[in-house]
């Protein structure tokens, strides 16, 4: 019994460990009162980099596990995508610092509730049971709506919270139903044991096909995906950008991985069927997503569009792999497919990391005039942020236009003519959404400054900035680091 619980400790190492120390740093909070919040700012970085730490140290050890009677799953995927969850989050916290101090937001809340959002996701990497996925689900979700709602007195704020917090319940529910409906055909919640049920083929497939549409319109919600995209523009839009870069960094990793454990481990007997289902979802993303994002004036809004695009080309990487679902192939599309998740993750940062150091207080620079004339300001982070926008649009050498070329290859390699079309509309409508992101550059570049002052922001902030726009321009150049570990991580999960 003492080695069933050290061998479940060991397992769940970091999400315990991240536990204690959210604990800790809300009671702290309440004692050690400072007014920039020093300690609480440091702490969190210092928990939330331990448990980094932990996550990379499991990933090297490469093992995988099964903990609390196989509800938990300790493997190589989970742990990769951990790692990147929480330096996303310590990124996150340095942008969002001198941006929260500024407008009234630097409180313990925003510490205590982004390490539950981010304990939300550990949960959700690990889950081997419909129980755990939902349990780890609802706590980052609900963490995040609070985090929306942090800005009281505004309007827009309140509005965008209400918006995420109802429409967000609707989709939990839509999971929670068709996860019940699987439950029901399959007679199991463990993930493991409905793959071996539906594998069986004595199940009234209409009763599956019916749970898996609820399935996927859930996934789609979290991921943000057409047409159940709705709350995106207006909770990017709303939201503090803190909150609102909290949103669109690690829980995107998160919505990854739990596809990947619904669709990939728990349901490729059904692949046809959820495959078909993500075609749609992929291309009217990429039709949306492109088109709606010209019209925007907000840049906040502009990128919300933007992530909807960027999920639709993601989920292409989902698509050719269960063709003839092979180890091989399988690792080639969903390893694509991460690749691309974590690199526009890592672009994201950057892009709302620059909009909060302009960002003053009293002013939220949102709109895309507010960047005009950035070049005369600061060249270095009129620089940074071109690479940003080149590396959303696709093109060379950014860590984008890989990541675009690994999921195209996954399509392309199939052979059929079916894919190769889709990857064809892919590159055209990238063609389309390369027009509002070069238009940024052409702002920043070539109009008139409407405000010569010097950009203020700390010194972390600054030198964090520039390391994230020189990693997207280094990531491009030599990807295939990070891209050996995806496809390695995809491999080991499938195979355990």
């Amino acid at each position: 019994m003492n080695m069933d619980w050290l061998n479940t400790l060991s397992d769940l190492l970091p999400e315990v460990a991240l536990l204690c120390a959210a604990l800790v740093v809300t009671l702290a909070d309440l004692w050690l009162k400072h007014p920039k919040r020093a300690t609480t700012y440091w702490l969190t970085q210092f928990s939330v980099a331990i448990t980094a730490i932990l996550h990379w140290w499991l990933f090297e050890v490469g093992e995988s596990g099964y903990a609390m009677g196989g509800m938990v799953v300790s493997d190589p995927l989970g742990h990769l995508l951990g790692f990147f969850s929480a330096s996303a989050l310590m990124i996150t916290l340095v942008y969002t610092r001198a941006y929260a101090e500024i407008h009234g937001l630097l409180k313990g809340e925003l510490f205590s509730l982004s390490m539950f959002a981010l304990l939300g996701i550990y949960i959700m990497l690990s889950a081997n049971h419909f129980l755990v996925t939902y349990l780890g689900l609802e706590l980052m979700s609900l963490s995040l709506y609070a985090l929306t709602a942090m800005r009281r007195d505004n309007a827009n704020a309140t509005e965008a919270a209400m918006k995420y917090f109802v429409l967000g319940a609707l989709a939990s529910g839509f999971l929670l139903y068709g996860l019940s409906m699987i439950y029901g055909a399959t007679g199991s919640l463990t993930i493991p044991e409905v793959f071996a049920a539906i594998s069986e083929g004595t199940i009234n497939r209409a009763v599956l096909t019916l749970g898996l549409v609820f399935v996927v319109s859930g996934l789609a919600f979290k991921l943000g995906a057409v047409p159940f995209h709705m709350w995106v523009p207006d909770v990017y839009q709303g939201a503090p950008t803190g909150v609102t870069l909290l949103i669109a960094g690690a829980p995107k990793l998160a919505a990854f991985a739990l596809t990947f454990r619904l669709l990939v481990e728990g349901m490729s007997g059904l692949a046809v069927d959820w495959q078909q289902m993500l075609m749609v979802l992929a291309f009217c993303s990429l039709l949306v997503g492109n088109l709606a994002a010209i019209a925007q004036t907000n840049l906040k809004r502009m990128l919300a569009y933007s992530t909807i695009a960027q999920i639709g080309f993601m989920l292409l990487g989902f698509t050719p792999t269960v063709v003839q679902f092979t180890t091989a192939s399988a690792a080639n599309g969903y390893g694509s497919a991460m690749f691309y998740l974590v690199s526009y993750v890592l672009t994201t940062l950057g892009t709302f990391g620059l909009i909060m150091l302009l960002s003053r207080e009293g002013f939220e620079s949102e709109n895309l005039t507010d960047l005009k004339g950035l070049a005369r300001r600061s060249p270095w982070f009129a620089a940074v942020m071109a690479i940003f926008m080149f590396s959303l649009a696709g093109l060379p050498p950014t860590v984008g236009f890989y990541a675009k070329l690994a999921v195209l290859q996954a399509l392309i390699t199939t052979g059929q003519s079916f894919y190769i079309a889709m990857a064809v509309a892919a590159v055209l409508l990238s063609l389309i959404g390369a027009f509002y992101y070069l238009r940024v550059v052409k702002v920043m570049f070539f109009d008139e400054p409407t405000n010569l002052s010097p950009i203020g922001g700390c010194g972390d902030a600054r030198l964090v900035l520039s390391l994230n726009g020189l990693a997207v321009l280094a990531l491009g150049i030599l990807p295939g680091g990070l891209m050996a570990l995806c496809s390695q991580a995809v491999l080991k999960a499938l195979s355990s």
